[in-house]
């Protein structure tokens, strides 16, 4: 029996699964009867308890993966671990001030005041925090960036110093382009439409290497 006792159980336990399932969904039905688990919105029928039983249905035969393997460095690694995903989601740690029997104390700003009265300082319970952190957690299928395409952070240093270098080269071909058709004279159409016969009107002229732009725009007189 000892030497039951003392053999670690493996990563992937069948038995551990089963009893985790049982042991989450029988206290998230306590917390229910407690009142201290709220619905809204589309989840607000789950109230009632036949529904809210019903919607525990399936979760009672699916199965569940507990992955019971014991991190290297101890639950705080693991604590660790998760922050980084957290961090700056919805403030930053800068901001955050204290933590303590109080609650959690972090600075704040009130766009509606104005000079050195906008900074402010505001103290909530922990579940408070948390339920306004909770907010600004995307949902399942978002990804929240704050660039994206030329600005993405992954190539925006290369595509800036392209997009500034294509930038300045139009500009030099497009001076050469205008200096040119200023010089010479108007160009007799060559070109005739095959539908109504009538002269085709050169809009504008591609110089080699030159990046196509749309529409055309003509050169502004000096």
């Amino acid at each position: 029996m000892d030497r039951l006792q003392a053999r670690p159980l493996p990563v992937r336990a069948r038995a551990v699964e089963a009893l985790f399932r049982r042991r989450f969904l029988e206290q998230l039905e306590h917390v229910r009867r407690a009142g201290l688990l709220q619905f809204f919105g589309e989840f607000a029928a789950l109230t009632d308890a036949h529904a809210f039983a019903d919607w525990l249905a399936p979760l009672h035969k699916c199965e569940w993966v507990v992955y019971a393997k014991r991190p290297f460095a101890g639950p705080e690694a693991v604590l660790a671990y998760l922050s980084r995903y957290a961090h700056r989601v919805a403030i930053s740690n800068s901001r955050l001030l204290a933590m303590d029997e109080r609650g959690v104390t972090f600075r704040w700003k009130d766009y509606r005041a104005k000079g050195r009265t906008r900074r402010k300082i505001m103290t909530l319970d922990a579940d408070e925090f948390m339920r306004r952190f909770l907010l600004h957690v995307m949902p399942g299928g978002y990804h929240r960036i704050r660039h994206y395409g030329l600005l993405a952070n992954s190539n925006r240093a290369a595509c800036l110093a392209r997009i500034r270098e294509l930038l300045l080269l139009q500009v030099d071909v497009a001076a050469r382009t205008s200096d040119v058709d200023s010089e010479t004279e108007p160009v007799r159409p060559s070109f005739f439409c095959s539908h109504c016969d009538g002269p085709m009107i050169i809009l504008h002229t591609f110089v080699c290497g030159q990046p196509i732009r749309a529409p055309p725009q003509q050169a502004r007189a000096p």
